[in-house]
């Protein structure tokens, strides 16, 4: 799978990301699948036309298929901040990954937002990268402003 034409952004992402002053949900994503580790400090220290290329690399979760994403982010780094980014180990067994269950921090947030709790067949019927997306939105114990966007944007409240 080769590189998306444009940024891979969706439409509740727009206004905080679309300069990609901070990072898409895309290369949040790439990053958590290499366990790679970046500050928003960081990011913005590359420039524009680096983010961009960043952005347009595949959500897949197979790191086989598109294994240059760390690579092009470690040239980047050196190149632009003389810095390497942090490695961690990848959670094996990520919430998102699972249809058995909806997360029990998107039940939380859900309530808080005071939006319907998605189904367990519902949350199956979403691809991995939007499963991924609402985890990740929902990982801290307050609300994040994406998150009731996020949510309609993907059909899971009106």
């Amino acid at each position: 799978m080769g590189l998306h034409e444009t940024p891979l952004m969706f439409d509740f992402e727009r206004v905080s990301s679309e300069n990609l002053t901070y990072m898409p949900m895309s290369v949040r994503f790439n990053l958590d699948r290499f366990g790679l580790r970046i500050s928003l400090a960081q990011w913005q220290l590359l420039p524009h036309p680096d983010r961009e290329l960043l952005a347009r690399f595949p959500v897949d979760e197979d790191t086989q298929i598109e294994p240059n994403f760390d690579h092009a982010l470690f040239e980047m780094m050196r190149t632009h901040a003389n810095l390497e980014p942090e490695w961690f180990t990848p959670d094996p067994e990520p919430a998102w990954r699972s249809t058995a269950d909806v997360p029990e921090s998107l039940l939380t947030h859900s309530r808080l937002a005071g939006a319907t709790v998605p189904s367990v067949e519902r949350w199956a019927q979403l691809d991995p990268f939007r499963r991924y997306i609402l985890t990740k939105l929902t990982r801290k114990p307050q609300p994040s402003h994406d998150f009731v966007p996020a949510m309609r944007e993907f059909g899971l409240m009106d």
